[in-house]
């Protein structure tokens, strides 16, 4: 698959305009309602920066505990994780949240270590896409060294 105008428009994005833009890019090519930055912080899953379509003010959304979350799985699997339907799928039983539909990929430090996750999640079912996973992990590559630049 190729993907090279889709990575150009986001490094575009991301680099002209910011990490806020850079994700309602990413959101804008997928059904689900948020796209999110989160990083590994012990037990607890801080979120960095959040696109949601519906409020696009909004631009960080809440800390949660790590264990609730399906980036735990991410960050356990240190792959990349798609449920279509927390209520069908086995791999999302285990854990108990609101999220029905997510799409997410790690994100690494620059010592390669697993950082935290970019993602996207809805509380209602979406439709399945099987090109947002190349995308995510094309973006991924980027995001560390963005993030750290930001503090």
């Amino acid at each position: 698959m190729q993907l090279l105008p889709e990575i150009d428009a986001f490094t575009t994005t991301l680099q002209k305009q910011g990490l806020h833009a850079a994700l309602n890019y990413l959101n804008s090519r997928t059904p689900h309602r948020y796209t999110g930055i989160f990083r590994f912080d012990g037990d607890t899953l801080r979120n960095e920066v959040l696109f949601d379509r519906n409020q696009p003010a909004i631009q960080r959304g809440d800390d949660v505990p790590l264990a609730v979350t399906y980036c735990s799985l991410v960050g356990r699997a240190q792959a990349p994780v798609q449920i279509l339907d927390a209520a069908t799928d086995p791999l999302a039983q285990p854990i108990t949240t609101p999220v029905v539909s997510y799409c997410g990929v790690l994100i690494r430090d620059a010592q390669g270590q697993p950082y935290g996750t970019l993602c996207h999640y809805d509380m209602h079912r979406c439709q399945e896409r099987t090109t947002d996973l190349p995308l995510l992990e094309a973006a991924a590559n980027q995001l560390f060294e963005c993030l750290h630049e930001r503090k």
